[in-house]
């Protein structure tokens, strides 16, 4: 069904404004309390609210949508309390919920709209919006817009749809117009819609457009430029277990129990996420419903025919982002899947970011996507990493200092330079994986030797020449619409991000020893280094060079933390292995974990349980709850590791344990 061609508040509907002071919340809920934005500063609305937030990781263990919006906003916690109850949404009436500035920053997950829309929201409000909830927004059909127009709204008038649209390219608007993204797909299907070709003529493109470019279907043109409204071809994606069974219902809905989709062999399923899930006890109680994922994936995978990499004897063969760079996302290619760190593929010269379950259903079913073209900024990187600095750093530098302006925000990263081809290829996907913490579209890197041999090495009997014919290299003039942003790695210094925020970086004072600068002493509980993020063979390596440093100072970890190491692959847990990484871990105290995600997303070993617990983590995010209750302080590999043996936050630096 269309959108109305005009929007109007419903009367006996109402309004809730996602207030600071949470006991307005609570008001507005019980029907003591109805708030206009005549009556409020945009400055007392709530900032930043994560996918997290909207819909936490046991809200989504639920695949229909009418269940998740039972649970709307359940990881809003105050004094360990449900701030908004279960069926409080959709009990109040709520038709609009008015947030501050960046709503639905985190995870790619389609659950926080859709416990919005299917809770009785037809519009969400805020001064703006992180792109991939943005766009989730739009592909389920929920409008979206800003404080000026709630005020226009409740001063009775209707706003009409074109208000909606504009500044839209012209396939969003589309979307818009059709209701989301799944009517659209079936107007384009019967030719009720056309998409012209983008009209843009022959002009220096860069790295994003020009991958965009070569995988527009035929009748597009063949060049691209921002804001284009095109129609592109995707190369491979990925769901797991988390987002699989939901990609099926959704297809099932639009195209009936016995669809079947177009080239399943682009497509991979993974069953990563949850897979120690059942060992956290705030996770266990939700055991039968993980387990239904789990079937579910298994039997779309058994009917569609995509790449099945399933667990075997329990144990997974990786988190879906490392084994894709492992083994299929090629240079040049365009990847899509369910999960916002699905941008790591950046590192390997493919434009990778994540997307919705409907978004990808999709994508799955028809074998394109409709996109516009978006802008990129682009990280000139210069100079050589000090010792004891990592790409972790360099990416909570880039955080604190270009993402909290919002220089990032929708864009594409684009990396290169002599100081990107002096990283190894993990470190360089370290830096692509985090391009979602600083809400941008995507990420993509340029491509030299040393990354075409790390693919090619990961993949016995891949034509090398063939792989190296597949990278793009942007055009001599190209233009950035973030600008082009140099940054010399010489300048780096360890950060530690503060609990609540990646972007809440502070850097490492060189005349207060290894301490960070501002935080004093902070005592440590739990370190964690794993994830997609910190659970390459360059991170574990990194772990392994603290922790032989501090054995032969005849030290270990310290007394009352807990050191835990996730692989991020089989390949990765086998290279430690061959490296005697495992025996020197087993020595000094370090708990190892079997590869996949886990404590990142709260739904494995290294979790917090109590809210006064301190964990410093090589993960990718920290909000509120993410990774337990307690405060979770973000680092490098190099920093978690020598933080768990000194027993309080440190920079790690060399002969540090020596010098005791």
């Amino acid at each position: 069904m269309s959108a109305p061609r005009t929007f109007s508040l419903t009367p006996g509907k109402r309004v809730l404004y996602l207030t600071k002071d949470p006991e307005r919340i609570r008001r507005q809920l019980a029907g003591e309390l109805t708030l206009r934005m005549a009556d409020l500063r945009p400055d007392e609305l709530l900032d930043d609210i994560n996918t997290d937030a909207m819909t936490p990781a046991w809200v989504c263990f639920d695949y229909d949508p009418a269940a998740i919006a039972r649970n709307a906003y359940a990881g809003l916690i105050v004094n360990g309390q449900r701030l908004i109850p279960a069926e409080a949404l959709a009990a109040g009436g709520f038709e609009v919920i008015v947030a501050g500035a960046q709503k639905g920053v985190g995870s790619s997950r389609e659950t926080a709209a859709q416990c919005e829309v299917y809770g009785g929201s037809r519009l969400a409000i805020a001064s703006s919006f992180a792109p991939i909830h943005a766009r989730n927004n739009i592909n389920i059909g929920q409008l979206m817009g800003d404080h000026a127009l709630i005020a226009r709204l409740e001063a009775g008038e209707a706003v009409a749809l074109d208000e909606f649209t504009r500044g839209h390219d012209a396939i969003t608007a589309l979307i818009i117009e059709a209701g989301g993204l799944l009517p659209f797909s079936a107007k384009l299907a019967k030719g009720e819609i056309t998409v012209p070709p983008t009209g843009t003529t022959a002009r220096p493109m860069n790295l994003t457009e020009k991958v965009l470019a070569h995988k527009l279907l035929p009748g597009q043109g063949e060049y691209v430029k921002p804001g284009d409204a095109v129609l592109v071809k995707v190369d491979a994606g990925y769901s797991h277990e988390f987002t699989t069974a939901q990609v099926d219902w959704f297809l099932a809905q639009e195209y009936g129990d016995d669809y079947r989709l177009k080239d399943p062999s682009k497509f991979a399923v993974f069953e990563d996420h949850l897979i120690y899930a059942d060992g956290v006890a705030a996770m266990a109680k939700y055991s039968d419903k993980i387990e239904e994922l789990r079937v579910r994936q298994r039997a779309f995978a058994a009917k569609t025919g995509v790449r099945n990499f399933g667990a075997k004897d329990g144990v997974s063969p990786g988190i879906c982002h490392q084994v894709a760079r492992e083994q299929f996302i090629d240079p040049g290619d365009f990847v899509q899947a369910t999960d916002s760190h699905t941008c790591m593929g950046g590192a390997s010269g493919a434009l990778s970011w994540g997307v919705g379950a409907t978004e990808y259903a999709a994508l799955a079913y028809w074998g394109f996507t409709p996109l516009a073209v978006p802008e990129s900024i682009r990280f000139e990187l210069t100079g050589r990493l000090a010792p004891g600095v990592t790409a972790k750093d360099v990416m909570l530098y880039i955080l604190a200092n270009h993402a909290k302006r919002e220089e990032t925000l929708n864009r594409v990263m684009e990396f290169g330079g002599d100081g990107l081809f002096a990283l190894s290829p993990d470190e360089r996907a370290t830096l692509a994986n985090m391009a979602t913490e600083c809400s941008a579209r995507g990420a993509i890197m340029e491509v030299d030797d040393v990354m075409v041999d790390w693919i090619a090495g990961h993949r016995p009997g891949v034509d090398r020449a063939a792989l190296a014919a597949k990278v793009v290299r942007p055009d001599p003039g190209a233009h950035h619409d973030g600008g082009v942003h140099v940054i010399d790695l010489a300048t780096i210094a360890p950060m530690v991000a503060t609990p609540g925020d990646p972007d809440r970086g502070v850097a490492s004072d060189p005349k207060n020893g290894a301490l960070i600068a501002g935080l004093g002493r902070v005592k440590l509980n739990i370190a964690y280094g794993g994830s997609c993020t910190a659970g390459k063979r360059d991170d574990i390596d990194m772990y392994a060079r603290v922790i032989a440093e501090a054995e032969r100072a005849g030290k270990k970890i310290a007394d009352g933390v807990r050191f835990y190491i996730q692989f991020g692959s089989t390949d990765v847990e086998d290279y430690a292995r061959a490296q005697g990484y495992l025996d020197l871990f087993a020595r000094t105290g370090v708990e190892l974990i079997k590869p996949g995600c886990g404590a990142c997303i709260g739904c494995g070993p290294g979790v917090s349980d109590r809210g006064d617990q301190v964990t410093v983590s090589a993960i990718n995010r920290n909000y509120k709850g993410r990774s337990g209750p307690g405060q979770l302080y973000l680092a490098s590999p190099l920093t978690v590791a020598a933080s768990a043996v000194a027993g309080e936050i440190v920079a790690y630096r060399d002969g540090m344990f020596d010098a005791e």
